[in-house]
This record gives C-alpha cells, sequence and structure tokens, in this order.
C-alpha cells in the first residue's frame, strides 16, 4: 500500500555509517560494471538503491534542461532548483564516490584476474544474479498474470540472444567508440544488460580498458560524450516507465536478468575470441557449482538481512527509512509511485 513519504528536502541528514554504507553500494556497482555479462543496475537493484538512483538522475536531468531554457530568459532557477531538491543528494553522491573509487581502481586490477579465472568469476555471478531474480519479481507487487509472464519470456529471449553476439575485431574509430558507450551504458541503469558485455560485442571493451591505463584522454573524452548522450534517453526512459509503469517495467527488468544469464554461464569457450557457445558442464563441475552457490546464498543473505532490518525499524525513524523515502509528487489515478507497493 502506497504511503505518504517525507519530501526531499524535509528529510532528517543521515549520519555517517549510512553514507559509508551507500559509499560501499555504489563500490560494488562500480566493480559489477568491470565484469563482462555483469550489470551494474542489477547491483543496485540488490542493494536497494536503484530507483532511488533513477529517479534522482531524472530529476537532475530535468533542472539541467530547465536551466538551460529558462536562465537565457531571465525566468530564474525556480523551476530547476525545484527539480534538483527532488533528489536523493545524500545517497547520488556517496554512491558516485564509491562507483568511481572502484572502477579506477579496479580496473587495473580485475582485468588480468578475469583473464586468467573467468569461468570462475561467471560462476560466481551465476549464482548472484539468479538469486537476484526474486529482487524485481518481489517489488513488482503480486503474483504475475498470463500476459506478464509471456513479457518476461519475450525479454528473456532478446537477453538470452543479445547475450549470444560474438564479439567485434578489428580496432574501433571515433564514432563506434560513441556509439558503442551511449549504448553500454544502459548496462549502468538496466539491470540485466551488461555495460562491459556490450563494450565487448563493440569490439571497444580492450581498447577502454588501455586508454583507462594509460590515460588517453581523447579516447577517454569521446567515450565520455557517448555515455552523457545514452545516460540522457535512457535515464528519462525508466524514470517515467517507473512512474506510470512501474509493474510491466519490473517485470521486463526480471525477464532481461534472466535472459543475461547466459553471458555468465561457467562452461563456455573462453579461450576462443569471440565465440559464445554454451557447453555442457564437464570440467571444474564440482568448483564452479560451489562458486555458483556461494554467489547465490550471498544474495540470499543480503536479502534475509534487509528484511530483518526492515521489520525492526521504526517506519519513520531510521536514517534508511529517511534517505529511502521516494518523492510525492502526485502519480495518475490508480498508479502507484515508483519504489512503493
Amino acid at each position: 500500500m502506497a504511503h505518504a513519504a517525507t519530501s526531499p528536502q524535509h528529510r532528517p541528514a543521515p549520519r555517517a555509517g549510512f553514507h559509508l554504507l551507500n559509499g560501499i553500494r555504489g563500490a560494488l556497482i562500480g566493480t559489477a560494471e568491470i565484469v563482462p555479462g555483469v550489470s551494474g543496475g542489477t547491483i543496485a537493484l540488490i542493494t536497494g538503491v536503484y530507483e532511488r538512483l533513477i529517479s534522482s538522475a531524472g530529476h537532475v536531468l530535468s533542472g539541467i534542461k530547465c536551466m538551460v531554457a529558462d536562465l537565457p530568459r531571465g525566468r530564474g532557477w525556480q523551476r530547476a532548483s525545484g527539480e534538483f531538491r527532488q533528489a536523493h543528494w545524500a545517497v547520488v553522491v556517496a554512491v558516485l564516490i564509491g562507483m568511481v573509487l572502484a572502477f579506477a581502481t579496479g580496473l587495473p586490477l580485475l582485468a588480468p584476474l578475469l583473464e586468467h579465472y573467468r569461468p570462475q568469476a561467471s560462476a560466481v555471478f551465476f549464482g548472484l544474479v539468479l538469486a537476484s531474480l526474486w529482487v524485481p519479481y518481489s517489488q513488482s507487487g503480486g503474483r504475475w498474470r498470463a500476459p506478464e509472464w509471456l513479457l518476461a519470456a519475450v525479454m528473456t529471449a532478446g537477453a538470452f540472444f543479445l547475450t549470444g553476439l560474438p564479439m567485434a575485431q578489428g580496432e574501433p574509430g571515433s564514432l563506434a567508440v560513441l556509439g558503442a558507450a551511449s549504448v553500454a551504458v544502459s548496462g549502468l541503469v538496466l539491470p540485466g544488460v551488461s555495460g562491459a558485455f556490450l563494450l565487448e560485442v563493440f569490439g571497444v571493451y580492450e581498447p577502454a580498458s588501455q586508454a583507462a591505463r594509460d590515460l588517453d584522454f581523447a579516447f577517454i573524452g569521446t567515450f565520455a560524450v557517448g555515455a552523457v548522450i545514452g545516460l540522457v534517453v535512457i535515464v528519462k526512459v525508466l524514470q517515467w516507465l517507473l512512474e506510470h509503469h512501474h509493474r510491466v517495467t519490473l517485470v521486463i527488468i526480471t525477464g532481461l536478468m534472466a535472459g543475461a544469464l547466459r553471458a555468465m554461464w561457467p562452461w563456455q569457450p573462453w579461450e576462443v575470441d569471440g565465440d559464445r557457445s554454451l557447453l555442457a558442464p564437464t570440467t571444474d563441475v564440482g568448483l564452479n557449482v560451489s562458486l555458483i552457490v556461494a554467489g547465490f546464498a550471498v544474495v540470499t543473505a543480503i536479502l534475509v538481512i534487509e528484511r530483518m532490518v526492515r521489520a525492526r525499524s521504526p517506519h519513520n525513524g531510521s536514517d534508511a527509512q529517511a534517505a529511502s523515502s521516494t518523492n510525492t509528487a502526485p502519480t495518475p489515478s490508480g498508479s502507484t509511485p515508483a519504489g512503493t507497493s
């Protein structure tokens, strides 16, 4: 049942511990973006900050749009500041700091590790994402009807096909980097879609990793422009969908996450570049299955602990509740605001 939430400008200031927790969440999201096949959006969904980040990003983009439209005409900051105040800044800033630090430090460390232990890393994340399917399903509110199961199946098939595409070969040009970044950034905000995997498909993952290590600012600048373009488009679309079609959006997300499990199947010909075929479990079966179970157990433990904390916390008394409350913008009659059920 939807409930009234504290407006963003009147939320109690969260304590330092909650900032640290959000920084850790950001670090997990940033680390996931390094691993091909794993979506940062999935980690954001698991850790409970997904809808707040999407809502905040949407309001920030709207605020920037209002600034560009109003300031040259002498209309002032009123509309822009109103949008900016709707963002969950305490959450966003801490998450962004954690993401940037984890990505900058993790990329040079994880790239060699993934090269030598790719099946084992994939096994861990396979179990992690498999357990995570419960999150969007449970947040969609109630049991699914037949059309919703059909929609989820279509999304699963689409993601399964996408994650089977071969890796592009050759050195990418500037336009290819720009386009790949604008598409791959969807993995940051869309659970089930891996930005690193999409970069592999476009043949940009290795050049981007090398550019980050070499501080190639021309490449990094081109990549950043493409990422901003893609982010603006997909964030506004997702914000609108979550606010107006919350249940259907979570059904779609569940299907995408299920189909994306293909990219994390541990038994693939990893030594053959561009080959995405799936193999039967024949090698290191015990080790990989154990790692799948470990990844599944980690997410299950997180979800159980989160439920216990919510059950013991007063409805409006904790820092977490204050920081996670949704905005109070009116919604269409009969609809449920994003993040409530």
